[in-house]
């Protein structure tokens, strides 16, 4: 598996951020705007003084105009907390090694531009149905670094339920910032309860699904052993034997078609977003072009 991120890359993502939405309340300390007024030098706005604020902010010199108590009201800046739940199930890596190699990367450039951004960034491993916290809350780019090294070595088997695995984290945060499922999503799992999961917990949230380009348009013909990557079980019926003919490829094309729009229609019915990905697209190209188009990278 061929690593897509290396120190220049980093190095050009520099200029960039994530963009939260500005009604998140995060934690005290970080870089991004909220809607809220805070106790930041920059100065935003002026309203009347009301019983119980702290008379510390009156505008003197606006009392001496207007003989009226003003308070001075600043800009509030937070800490964002940025989740990347990846699909760690041998669909996203057996079938072919770029597909894993291209998730590990998108994983790895958000959290660098969270990181970047003074936010703190967790990478949860969805193995069947639970969420390994890979290495816990980070926090600052010498323990970001170290973290890469271990998400470029994981290994991809099994199965992943979704659900149960974004349902089930004991940590999913609130109204905190930013959660990204990285995922083919072909799965039985209910995803749809993770996404409603989330969004009550009012977090931000981003599926982005990476397919081969084998799995968006399949080149095979005639008969074909097809074997499901996922299952140890020979006897699984999802392993069978078919005749791949015209008329299936096209049903399977239209059958991709409808689910992808079910997915991009489900997510932005609940204010998500929603992205599918070609993994032999060129990495930088997809990066800059796709999430700068969804606004959430500027």
């Amino acid at each position: 598996m061929k690593s897509l991120i290396n120190d220049e890359f980093f190095s050009r993502l520099e200029t960039l951020a994530l963009n939260f939405r500005s009604d998140l309340s995060g934690f005290f300390g970080g870089k991004h705007r909220t809607r809220s007024y805070g106790q930041t030098v920059e100065f935003s706005d002026f309203r009347e003084y009301m019983f119980g604020d702290d008379i510390r902010r009156i505008d003197w010199n606006l009392y001496s105009r207007f003989e009226k108590y003003f308070l001075r009201l600043f800009t509030d800046e937070r800490q964002m907390h940025a989740q990347f739940f990846l699909d760690c199930s041998a669909s996203m890596g057996k079938p072919n090694p770029q597909k894993a190699a291209y998730a590990i990367g998108i994983a790895a450039a958000l959290g660098f531009l969270s990181i970047h951004n003074m936010d703190k960034v967790s990478f949860k491993l969805i193995k069947k149905d639970t969420a390994e916290d890979m290495s816990g809350t980070i926090v600052g780019k010498n323990t970001f670094f170290k973290s890469i090294r271990d998400l470029e070595n994981i290994e991809f088997k099994d199965e992943a339920d979704i659900e149960k695995a974004v349902t089930n984290c004991p940590n999913p945060g609130f109204n905190d910032g930013l959660t990204v499922i990285i995922s083919d999503f072909f799965t039985q799992s209910n995803w749809k309860k993770a996404v409603d999961f989330l969004t009550f917990k009012k977090r931000q949230v981003m599926l982005i699904q990476v397919l081969t380009p084998e799995e968006i348009e399949p080149t095979y013909s005639d008969r074909m052993h097809l074997i499901d990557h996922e299952s140890e079980d020979v006897a699984d019926p999802k392993n069978m034997k078919i005749k791949i003919t015209r008329s299936l490829q096209m049903a399977y094309r239209e059958a991709l078609k409808d689910y992808n729009q079910e997915l991009k229609s489900f997510c932005a019915s609940r204010g998500a977003d929603f992205i599918s990905v070609n993994c032999e697209r060129d990495f930088e190209k997809m990066l800059f072009e796709e999430l700068m188009r969804t606004g959430i990278m500027v």
